[in-house]
């Protein structure tokens, strides 16, 4: 896996949206702003107000967009403004021939899991991180969020601790650490954005489902394979699930773990990246080992 440069003072970022239409765009001057404020340059993009129904601008817009920050060199990473739905439509049109010759960081979580996975079978390490949308949280709250951020595009290590969880299963993996969103991984499947698991560490996040809809989801993923050569699981947040009618019966750890029963290896709950406030910042397509212990899960990137 090829690691984009990373940031230096005086380098260029572009902000864009390539996938939902923006409902604040306060934030994503305030986001310029804490950019700024690093030392780094930031470029719009030329569409990135705009709106077409449910999406931020065209296709046509939000692919030119993108397609412009790929190429040009200057811009020495991508940040998207906010995921939705929408980047599945563009994906596939993009040509990253100019890209691949001179990497950059592509930055956000959610929908943006499509490039993700794309760029991960290209062979380039993305960033899934907390996007200019966040600015809408409370300065407290998003802090550790910007920090981690900050510390991953700058090229410092990182290491992160959590308390166990109860429902953990302990064990220690080292492995690519690879995912993203429940349903954009499941989605991907069978096609040229799917990626494999095979010895790799998995992250996966969710946000606004039914229970049965993430059991759904996790059958389809496992039936299909996906979980049967994974060296490890890292389960971020499960944000506003919907509550189901009848009861469901079982906690959303359950749900998961019934699946993933049958395979040996680690589970770490409750790691604190999504779509809540504190999002902290993973960088996939990385050697990491992930412990999970007694009293503690950590997870450590190798480089």
């Amino acid at each position: 896996m090829k690691t984009p440069h990373y940031l230096k003072k005086g380098d260029t970022i572009a902000i864009l949206a390539p996938a939902g239409v923006l409902k604040n765009n306060a934030a994503i001057y305030e986001a310029k702003s804490l950019a700024e404020s690093w030392g780094l340059h930031v470029t719009l993009g030329a569409a990135i107000f705009s709106k077409d129904g449910h999406f931020a601008g065209t296709d046509s817009e939000r692919l030119l967009d993108f397609q412009r920050a790929l190429d040009n060199r200057a811009v020495k990473a991508i940040w998207c403004a906010r995921g939705g739905y929408g980047s599945v439509r563009i994906v596939d049109e993009l040509d990253f021939s100019v890209f691949l010759q001179n990497p950059k960081w592509v930055i956000g979580y959610s929908d943006i899991t499509v490039f993700h996975n794309h760029l991960h079978n290209l062979g380039i390490k993305t960033l899934h991180g907390m996007m200019p949308v966040n600015m809408e949280f409370s300065e407290e709250s998003r802090k550790e969020s910007i920090l981690s951020l900050k510390k991953a595009l700058f090229g410092k290590n990182m290491l992160y601790e959590i308390p166990s969880s109860k429902h953990n299963r302990q064990g220690i993996a080292k492995g690519v650490l690879v995912g993203g969103n429940l349903t954009l991984l499941e989605n991907l499947i069978g096609t040229p954005s799917e990626i494999s698991t095979d010895d790799k560490l998995l992250f996966i996040e969710e946000i606004g489902e039914y229970k049965y809809h993430l059991d759904r989801l996790l059958r389809a993923m496992d039936r299909s394979g996906f979980f049967k050569y994974c060296k490890g699981l890292l389960v971020g947040d499960l944000s506003k699930i919907k509550t189901n009618n009848p009861a469901y019966g079982k906690s959303l750890e359950t749900i998961l773990l019934d699946i993933v029963t049958k395979y040996n290896f680690p589970v770490a709950f409750h790691f604190p990246a999504g779509h809540e406030p504190k999002n902290w910042a993973l960088i996939l397509g990385s050697t990491v080992e992930l412990t999970v212990a007694e009293e503690s899960a950590t997870l450590r990137f190798l480089e």
